[in-house]
């Protein structure tokens, strides 16, 4: 059948059946099985439309591993790895395999001449045959060699490969690699001591893997596949990379589910039990009537002209009068059947009814009822021989005289006989009834006759397949082919080199016994299909008799080598033994070492035909990860609900799933059940989360913990801490769309229907699991929680249920989780980031502490890249710009830069369908994907490089005539060859054809497309990375250093741990340097890198930060940087070295924040921010903090203080500071203000103490915060602080108009004198700025000297830019209370301070890592920590290059979150 149509229908009509596997919510699988020809096609010719492709066997093989490791490490087996690949078919394979390798070679040859013909000069290496994917060749040999050797490989050095068995079922064992899979399953289900429960996962592109897969009756049973995408061109490069490679998992427990719905109809209407197993054998029975691998499809059932809905109604209505089913586990029920088919057998007179109409037209037309005039003229002949029909012959004896006519014209013509007799018909009938029966024992039993094949390319009419009730069949059971038989019987003569020399002349050889059967033309058929590789390869089937006794001559001249692949040899299993010692030679000794082997052959699995699977437990317990429709109540129903499945809306019905609303939910109710409390959401596709708040509208019930903590409240007897709120207009209006938002979504990805929603739950999804250590030095397992929060409709989420959880703790202390040589990072200071190696405890675990030796290596500098990177960034301009430098319109510029297409003929005399596209395609605006180093797309326009005016220069030049039309017609979507170049000598598909080859040999068309929500470094910046690197190396300056550690500072890379993020409170950012903490990954344990790219999420545990490693490893990606070095990771497999550092120096830099910022309450907004990285004045000094603290004891609404006799007096500001150690810091205040005026960041709202009023801080980009009066609105509170910033920045001198006095106490400033500043501090030490001015300075300052002082003339180029606003609470700005927290702890004496993070005297190198106790305070009421939106995407900033004059970069700035506050001590 044609594998993406049956994918696609079945995902369209059932849209929750797959998801996009991701990697922090797979389910854990007992069993994984991959179906390794899929992967072996992949790895060895992705591209077969590019003849130039060239790859090497070495490069084939190393990518086959690879794939294998990145499944393994996906999916995580834990009890059976299982790989097959495919080994000598059964006969009734290999006529399918035969006519699709002549297809193969025949249109390699046709491509080859193409291109020869355009003059193009191909590579003089031989391409790779494809046809080489086939047992026996010497190509499949090599590769079970290398196979063996790597799994051996695995099994001695990863330890993930050690508790698992290994199987592996080679080409050299008989069947195909699906078939051996489900032999094995079959063979494990008939074991006694089975479990029903295992979990499988089996891998593999075939659409008959649904097929074998529920007939295994297994309830937890998933598919693995790359992800299909339809509508996209032939020509497409495919993606080979598995990491850059989309998976989707199918769960066939939904499947089974969605089936019983299909047919619930049937519960009330048979008289016999209805068991939804047996309903699910006749479905897979039915699927196989529209076409597979081993028998042609009905005349005129096609899966795209909805020939299942038909089968599915069909076998509805006949059912409940059978008596039984159709399917009996394997056996074919044929009394049923043939009642079946006879009802299904209306379908060919209601298809030829509307055929008739044509016939009886085109007969009135040209006065011969048929196309084919051979057959034409039978009918007539016969026809003449009849008696005349009476005149009173009715039109429905016309209608069956003209039915039987069209059928004997369908076998004269397709199948080539003379006669169409009943002989002839009852023969059709026997054999497509006895290819059905063998289907079902091959899916069911396995092969029962190696030897049987369907002896006819085209299948008989349903309506003359009668008279089967009474046949008897039986099968032979006969011996497979051997593989160099199978070689001949299967290849074509343009493969011959594939086979041994003594057999080639078989092939070519004119007096070659069986020449025939080796044609190098042939026809194809394309029998009612539409794609060129559905149609029918008409070549003659193989004779088995003949083939046998013409290679019996040629056997006795096979060389040694050849006899040993001649061979069948059974599966292998691999077990992991330390007792075992058995040397495996290296196939390539020259490259890799021997190793240790454990392979045991094994002997064929045998299960008995009677066996029956064991009845399914349907309890309660739900196993994660395996989605179900159970838990919530729902009704069903078909609809063309146009549900987004693949990209774009389907086009048949959909499977509607309506949740029943129970009676309306009390919001208290809701809190009082649920809040603080684990529940599952995203039904049917279950997945665990904490709720931390609950809101209808109008109340919101959040849930109050202290910072840092994410504990569960099961108990009863312990409620959690509750905080209950009103919600503001603002408030309510973001509900409404988080509502509306849920709605839309639930509906057009996955079918259901929710309705009106009362009440939305906010929730923390489980992230994964983490060993914690306790005072006592035992250690627990505890869940870990997003920070993020997500929001879903109450109905959607499923409560009080029974999870089945497999994550047993596997260590119960401090020495069993860190024994010796084990490996750790830090996550405290110093050595943040570090690798290290765990050695003997013993003396110190008793203490709570771990002895650790780290490797510190020597860090690259980009400091001064960073300060400098706009000289190396690639400049974009408006598309106006680039049309005044080309001479063209900025029309064309947007026009030629998309796409363009230019269809067949003229615009009035339109030739066909077919478009080509002329575009360049370096912008997709649906897709909003943009060509980094060519476009960029701001929030208003789109940008060009320097790279596009030439490549639109060469174009114009080249092609001009197509710019002209273009320029004349700019409102038609399609252009025409004739219109563009209507002169008679101009051939219109030639130039097309030129523009097209020019634009695929540009190196254009080898640069990838991202998101345009992706920031990214450009290529030369990366390349300035790497040499900084290179530079760093050649000093090796790395130490080691031995301390003793908390162990709550150390992160051990394991696979509890998959998912969770080391250190939450890391803020990622560009240029930031980061390490691996993964192990058994494809990049190297403690490998460091630098981030060049951060590609945004909808959810945080989905953003993938672009990385380019510091050396190159084997499945490295090309990301911008030399070959190798690159790859994508999320949060959870890095450590931030560069946070570390910015928290341990406390040097923020002033750029965005990746993570969501926190918010007073749902529904929670993430900003956009798109900003300049901050550059220091002086990056070689130390900063210097400065904080300024509102004293006041009693606040009152005027924002003033309360004097005890009563009086009002105003506010109070006394100021803070600290300096580092005892240098002398001399700051002009000019250039603060120099640096703080180019852009006045953001706004953000805060609560006042006082209720009811607001207030509002104003950030700088240099870290100087204001803030304004407490006002009773927001509004005049924005207003206020923004004319309190321009008062007192004029008042530094910077020429602004003096606005009026706002505060009471506080009169207007005078704007000073523009000569030199003073400095900030004078002679004594004491700070001289005026009291006034509360600032949070991040400039560092000079180390010695004064500062210049330059003036600042009126009307100088430093401007304000419009304010852009974001609001944000007070009663949940912990950053402010932990701000406060650091200040009190920094205000100890500096040798008290020192003390925290190291003893005085211990000798460099060593030390004890203690935190400060009590770092941390509780927070005051607010927001859980973490809230952020869902309704908007979560995208990290893009990190644009400073902008410089001449600059054509010019992209608006998004809101910007930008964490101002000095960094938290850490422990």
């Amino acid at each position: 059948m044609g594998v993406p149509k049956f994918y696609r229908w079945i995902s369209e009509r059932y849209p929750c059946l797959s998801e996009v596997v991701k990697e922090h919510q797979i389910p854990e699988f007992d069993n994984l099985y991959l179906d390794m020809n899929g992967i072996i096609h992949q790895c060895s010719h992705p591209n077969d439309e590019d003849v130039h492709f060239r790859i090497s066997e070495e490069k084939i093989f190393a990518d086959i591993f690879h794939y294998l490791e990145v499944l393994f490490r996906t999916i995580k087996p834990q009890k059976v790895f299982f790989m097959a690949v495919d080994g000598v078919a059964p006969r009734a394979k290999m006529n399918q395999q035969r006519g699709r390798r002549f297809r193969s070679a025949k249109e390699a040859e046709d491509k080859i001449k193409k291109a020869l013909e355009k003059g193009e000069i191909l590579p003089t290496e031989a391409r790779f045959d494809s046809n080489c994917i086939t047992p026996g060749t010497d190509f499949m040999a090599r590769l079970q060699d290398q196979l063996q050797y790597f799994v051996n490989s695995k099994q001695t050095s990863d330890r993930s490969w050690q508790g698992v068995q290994v199987y592996l079922s080679g080409h050299e064992t008989p069947g195909e690699g699906e078939h051996k899979i489900m032999e094995f399953i079959r063979s494990e289900n008939a074991r006694p001591g089975h479990d029903p429960n295992t979990r499988h996962c089996l891998y593999g592109l075939d659409a008959d893997l649904i097929m074998l897969g529920l007939t295994s009756h297994e309830p937890h049973f998933s598919l693995l596949r790359e992800e299909v995408r339809f509508g996209g061109k032939k020509s497409q490069k495919r993606i080979t990379a598995p990491e850059e490679t989309t998976f989707h998992l199918l769960h066939l427990s939904l499947m089974r589910e969605y089936i019983d719905y299909e047919f619930s109809a049937l519960r009330t209407q048979i008289g016999f039990p209805y068991d939804l197993e047996r309903i699910i054998d006749d479905w897979v029975l039915m699927g196989f009537l529209v076409g597979n691998d081993f028998i042609p499809h009905l005349p005129n059932l096609h899966i795209n002209h909805d020939a299942l809905p038909l089968l599915y109604r069909t076998y509805i209505s006949v059912l409940p009068q059978l008596g039984g089913y159709l399917n009996e586990n394997g056996h074919l029920n044929l009394g049923n059947f043939e009642k079946y088919l006879e009802k299904l057998s209306e379908f060919d007179r209601e298809h030829f009814n509307e055929v008739f109409v044509d016939l009886k037209w085109f007969e009135s037309k040209v006065g011969n009822k048929y196309l084919n005039e051979a057959a034409g003229r039978a009918a007539e002949k016969e026809a003449a021989n009849k008696e005349p029909p009476e005149e009173e012959e009715e039109e429905d004896d016309i209608f069956e005289s003209e039915l039987r006519q069209y059928k004997r014209t369908y076998y004269m013509t397709k199948m080539g006989v003379d006669v169409v007799s009943d002989e002839f018909l009852s023969g059709q009938a026997r054999c497509y009834v006895e290819g059905i029966q063998w289907i079902l024992h091959y899916y069911y039993h396995g092969v029962q006759s190696w030897s049987w094949y369907y002896p006819h390319h085209y299948a008989p009419f349903l309506s003359d397949i009668r008279n089967i009730a009474d046949l008897r069949l039986t099968f032979d059971i006969g011996r497979p082919f051997m593989p160099f038989q199978q070689l001949l019987a299967v290849l074509p003569a343009a493969s011959k080199d594939l086979l041994p020399q003594s057999y080639r002349p078989l092939m070519t050889s004119d007096s070659s016994s069986i020449i025939q059967y080796y044609p190098l033309d042939f026809k194809t058929d394309l029998n009612g299909k539409q794609q060129e590789w559905e149609a029918v390869v008409l070549i003659p089937f193989i004779d088995e008799t003949r083939l046998l006794a013409a290679m019996e001559p040629c056997n006795e001249h096979l060389t040694k080598w050849e006899k040993t692949r001649n061979r069948h040899t059974e599966c292998i299993v691999y077990t992991y033994d330390t007792d075992v010692d058995l040397t495996y030679p290296s196939p390539l000794p020259l490259l890799f070492p021997n190793i240790t082997a454990t392979a045991v052959p094994m002997d064929a699995w045998h299960v008995s035909m009677a066996h029956v699977g064991r009845p399914i437990d349907r309890s309660a317990l739900y196993f994660c990860g395996f989605p179900t429709l159970q838990h919530i109540k729902h009704k069903f129903y078909k609809k063309k609900g146009g549900v987004m499945v693949f990209q774009q809306p389907s086009r048949g019905e959909n499977t509607i799933l309506e949740i029943i609303q129970q009676e309306e939910p009390l919001c208290e109710e809701v809190a009082a059940r649920v809040l603080g409390r684990p529940v599952f959401v995203s039904w049917p596709h279950l997945e665990e989360a904490r709720v931390v708040a609950v809101s209808d509208g109008e109340t919101r019930f959040v849930l109050e913990e202290p910072p840092g903590v994410q504990k569960v409240y099961e108990r009863p007897s312990s409620p959690p801490p509750t905080r209950t709120s009103h919600l503001s207009d603002k408030d309510h209006k973001d509900w409404v769309k988080d509502v509306q938002g849920n709605t839309e979504h639930f509906m057009k990805r996955k079918g259901i229907v929710v309705k009106e929603t009362a009440v939305v739950v906010y929730v923390q999804q489980l992230t994964g699991r983490k060993y914690v250590p306790l005072p006592d030095g035992s250690v627990v397992l505890e869940k870990q929680w997003s920070r993020q929060v997500l929001n879903f409709p109450y109905q959607t989420v499923v409560k009080d249920i029974e999870a089945f959880d497999s994550c047993h703790a596997r260590f119960r202390t401090l020495e069993e989780l860190f024994p010796p040589t084990s490996n750790v990072f830090m996550v405290g200071h110093p050595y943040y980031g570090a690798l290290g190696e765990v050695l003997d405890s013993s003396d110190v675990i008793k203490e709570g502490r771990v002895r650790v030796v780290f490797n510190v290596p020597q860090e690259p500098q980009l400091e001064s890249l960073i300060h400098n990177q706009h000289k190396f960034s690639v400049r974009y301009s408006p598309g106006y710009i680039l049309a005044s430098r080309l001479g063209v319109t900025s029309y064309l510029v947007s026009r030629f830069s998309g796409s363009i297409f230019i269809g067949r003929g003229s615009k009035r005399n339109p030739c066909g369908e077919q478009k080509a596209n002329v575009g360049l395609n370096l912008k997709f605006n649906k897709k909003n994907e943009e060509v980094p180093g060519y476009t960029r797309r701001t929030e208003k326009e789109w940008l060009y490089s320097s790279a596009v005016e030439e490549l639109l220069g060469e174009y114009l030049e080249r092609f001009s005539e197509v710019f002209d039309l273009v320029s004349r017609n700019s409102h038609d979507d399609v252009f025409y060859e004739d219109d563009i170049w209507p002169a008679a000598e101009h051939n219109g598909a030639q130039k097309v054809s030129e523009i097209t080859s020019w634009l695929r040999e540009h190196p254009v068309s080898l640069v990838g497309r991202t998101s345009c929500d992706l920031q990214v470094l450009d290529g030369n910046i990366v390349e300035k990375i790497e040499e900084q690197v290179e530079r760093a190396k050649t000093k090796k300056s790395s130490k080691k250093v031995r301390v003793t550690v908390r162990p709550h500072l150390l992160f051990k890379p394991m696979e509890q741990h998959q998912g969770v993020v080391p250190d939450p409170d890391a803020e990622f950012q560009l240029f930031d340097r980061v390490v691996n903490i993964r192990d058994s990954f494809t990049v190297p344990l403690g490998l460091r890198g630098t981030v060049v790219g951060i590609q945004g999420a909808a959810r945080e545990p989905e953003v993938l930060y672009e990385v380019v490693f510091d050396e190159e490893f084997v499945g490295g990606l090309t990301i911008r940087c030399t070959m190798g070095r690159g790859y994508r990771l999320p949060s959870c497999a890095l450590i931030n070295l560069s946070h570390g550092v910015r928290a341990e120096s406390g040097a923020h830099k002033l750029t965005a924040i990746v993570k969501p910022q926190r918010q007073a309450g749902p529904p929670p907004q993430v900003s956009h921010p798109s900003v300049p990285l901050y550059t220091p004045l002086y990056p070689s000094v130390p900063p210097i903090y400065t904080l300024i603290r509102l004293q006041n004891n009693h606040k009152q609404p005027g924002g003033g203080r309360t004097d005890p006799q009563g009086g009002r007096k105003p506010n109070k500001y006394i100021i803070h500071y600290r300096y580092v150690s005892s240098i002398k810091y001399t700051i002009d205040i000019s250039l603060v203000v120099l640096k703080g005026t180019m852009v006045l960041k953001e706004m953000l709202k805060i609560d006042s103490p006082s209720p009811g009023l607001v207030a509002c801080q104003v950030k700088l980009s240099n870290g100087l915060v204001l803030q304004g009066p407490q006002c009773p609105s927001e509004h005049e509170a924005k207003e206020k602080a923004a004319l309190l910033t321009l008062q007192r920045l004029t008042s530094m001198g910077l020429g602004f108009p003096l606005p009026p006095s706002m505060f009471s106490g506080i009169g207007t400033m005078r704007s000073p004198h523009m000569g030199a500043t003073p400095p900030l501090f004078n002679q004594s030490g004491q700070y001289t700025v005026p009291a006034f001015i509360f600032v949070l300075f991040l400039c560092p300052a000079p180390a010695r000297g004064p500062a210049p002082s330059p003036t600042l003339p009126i009307g100088s180029h430093n401007q304000f830019v419009p304010l852009q606003v974001t609001k944000k609470r007070v009663s949940s700005n912990r950053k402010g209370q932990d701000g406060r927290e650091f200040y009190r702890k920094q205000n100890l004496p500096t040798g008290q301070s020192q003390a925290t993070s190291q003893h005085a005297g211990q000798p460099q190198g060593q030390g004890k890592v203690d935190p400060p106790p009590g770092n941390r305070s509780p927070a005051p009421s607010g927001q859980p920590e973490g809230m952020a939106a869902t309704t908007t995407q979560y995208t990290p900033p893009r990190q644009a290059p400073p902008h410089t004059p001449g600059s054509a970069s010019k992209r608006r700035n998004r809101k910007l979150a930008v964490n101002f506050l000095p960094a938290k001590v850490s422990e």
